[in-house]
């Protein structure tokens, strides 16, 4: 099995080598901060054991953890792998930086990938020599649990290399999604601001309040797409599919697309929903409810895995 390389030993770095430790290849874990390196190997083992209780993974979570090893010492950590997963702070200068310095040490043919929640990669590539083997694998946290990631080129980013990638996330367990140029937000950042914003709308306009909001979506829209997309959906709801659907519902949605305008989240807004949300969940509970979420996601994984 080919040998992944994980730069930054955080939350979702430590996902990325359970994800990959657990689909057979060898993992070594690189992070600039020692502290951070020592309590990895414990994080990774606890959320094997997790997903080996839930049923996620057959395999003892003690011999998935001989794949995984710590390394202080970058070059030595990227010396023959075939995939980095870059993990650091968001920020397009530390992006450049940890990119040229992985440029210049791994092998010219490893593939360089970023987690980056939404910094085009062409941002931090662009004077790179090794530019087209560079990428955006943008994962939805965490990716232990939730596998889609979605592949982002830059300009210039090889296509052979898109496709090396897609084989190596989807050989690991994940839903790799190809994007097929860059777009602000990627793709799964925008389907999810877009509810956002009329969310946002609706609280502030005063039609509803945010706890029957998460309502609509949890006990209606979400139950759907827990198994399907919204044009899978729409073509499921009408007689005639898709484009009967539309032909029925497209005026509807037209005039309320015409009636959303941007608007900023203001600070009286917040403070309202900042409210709701302290009455639904004090801020004392929120780490237990962020167990539960884990919990129900590990679940709900099992569930389709069985049913799929």
């Amino acid at each position: 099995m080919e040998k992944i390389a994980i730069i930054g030993a955080g939350l979702i770095g430590c996902a990325w080598a359970s994800v990959f430790s657990r689909a057979g290849h060898p993992v070594v874990l690189y992070d600039a901060q020692a502290v951070a390196l020592e309590g990895a190997l414990s994080v990774i083992e606890t959320s094997l054991v997790s997903q080996r209780n839930a049923g996620l993974i057959s395999e003892d979570p003690k011999k998935i953890m001989q794949r995984v090893c710590v390394n202080a010492d970058l070059k030595e950590a990227l010396r023959g792998a075939s995939l980095v997963q870059e993990n650091i702070r968001e920020a397009v200068d530390a992006k450049q930086a940890i990119f040229a310095l992985m440029d210049e040490a791994a092998d010219p043919d490893t593939i360089l990938a970023s987690s980056t929640s939404g910094i085009p990669a062409s941002s931090f590539t662009e004077n790179l020599k090794g530019r087209s083997r560079c990428l955006v694998a943008h994962p939805i946290n965490p990716p232990s649990l939730v596998p889609l990631v979605e592949l982002v080129p830059a300009p210039w980013t090889d296509a052979v290399v898109m496709e090396r990638a897609r084989t190596l996330y989807e050989n690991a367990g994940q839903v790799p999604i190809m994007v097929r140029r860059e777009i602000l937000g990627f793709i799964v950042n925008r389907l999810q601001g877009a509810l956002l914003a009329e969310a946002f709308r609706l609280v502030e306009d005063g039609y509803i309040d945010s706890a029957d909001v998460d309502k609509a979506v949890k006990d209606g829209l979400g139950l759907r797409w827990a198994f399907m997309g919204p044009f899978e959906t729409i073509d499921l709801n009408a007689p005639g599919g898709i484009r009967d659907y539309c032909h029925r519902y497209g005026p509807l949605y037209l005039d309320i697309a015409r009636q959303a305008q941007p608007r900023e989240w203001n600070e009286t807004l917040l403070a309202r929903l900042e409210d709701e949300r302290q009455q639904e969940l004090p801020a004392a509970q929120r780490p237990a409810r962020q167990q539960w979420r884990d919990e129900r996601l590990t679940d709900l994984i099992t569930h389709k895995r069985h049913t799929s």
